[in-house]
């Protein structure tokens, strides 16, 4: 054997090492070390089947509760269905999830039916309009999305001859103050706490919020720190009629953070679904 056949042969001794491995020895060594410990924010891809990804997301939830102190039962999954069809949710469905949510309410009313499974709860979590209150309180178990005394106001009217009385609703906060997001700035959350606690028709339960957005999940912590501060100067006032339950924080690329600063409800939807 001569000398270029030698390394010839080297060459693919090392390829079948690694394809043994499932490494690619291009791969640099901090790449192949993130796929084997992801870090927090990282998605998960691989085996992309409903059983297996909602393992994975729980498991990380876990280790972020684990991370922070809490009791894994006080965070709930909710799993964003928008755009999704009857066959996917119900696939879901059949894994255990039993909380949905849906960003708007024509799309909600039209494929609620096909779905049909009284078992599950929807969460609204879109902007609502108040000439869609009314069908919304039909569909949903919860409204994460309440941004005006006005809006408010409409629910409670509305809820008065609905199925549920009062109503169970999130205050959207706009921690970032972006200009294009909806939501009251944290300076408005108070007063508007204690005018919505006048409503009869509805229950204020917690907050919601969704953070200026970046690429890196750890960018997101600031932003969930400030809104459970802000839900836990609510909750000192004792308002009645007023709890601050939950904290709806937290989505695909960055519900690991958000549990850990406090997140009773993430809301995530690409991570449990396959691409398509």
């Amino acid at each position: 054997m001569n000398g270029q056949e030698r390394d010839g042969a080297r060459k693919l001794l090392a390829y079948g090492d690694s394809a043994r491995q499932n490494i690619d020895i291009f791969q640099p060594r901090a790449s192949i070390q993130s796929s084997i410990h992801p870090k927090p924010g990282t998605l998960i891809t691989t085996m992309h089947t409903p059983s297996t990804t909602l393992h994975q997301i729980r498991a990380r939830m876990a280790a972020a509760c684990e991370r922070a102190g809490r009791d894994p039962a006080a965070v709930r999954l909710v799993v964003v269905s928008k755009t999704r069809s009857p066959e996917e949710i119900r696939a879901v469905a059949a894994c255990g999830q039993t909380l949905f949510a849906e960003n708007r309410v024509q799309e909600a009313r039209d494929k609620l039916p096909r779905i049909a499974d009284p078992t599950l709860a929807w969460h609204l979590i879109g902007p609502l309009q108040r000439n869609k209150v009314k069908a919304a309180l039909e569909i949903f178990h919860m409204i994460h999305t309440v941004d005006s005394l006005e809006l408010a106001e409409e629910i409670s009217k509305r809820a008065e001859t609905g199925p549920l009385h009062p109503f169970p609703v999130l205050m959207q906060i706009n921690v970032g103050r972006e200009p294009q997001k909806s939501g009251v700035t944290p300076e408005e959350a108070l007063p508007l706490a204690h005018a919505m606690a006048a409503l009869p028709g509805i229950a204020l339960r917690g907050v919601m919020t969704i953070p200026p957005f970046s690429l890196q999940a750890e960018e997101s912590r600031p932003w969930f720190q400030a809104l459970s501060r802000l839900k836990n100067q609510i909750a000192q006032e004792q308002i009645d009629g007023v709890s601050m339950d939950e904290l709806s924080m937290g989505m695909s690329h960055d519900y690991e953070i958000a549990v850990e600063e406090g997140a009773t409800l993430v809301r995530i939807g690409s991570a449990v679904f396959a691409p398509t």
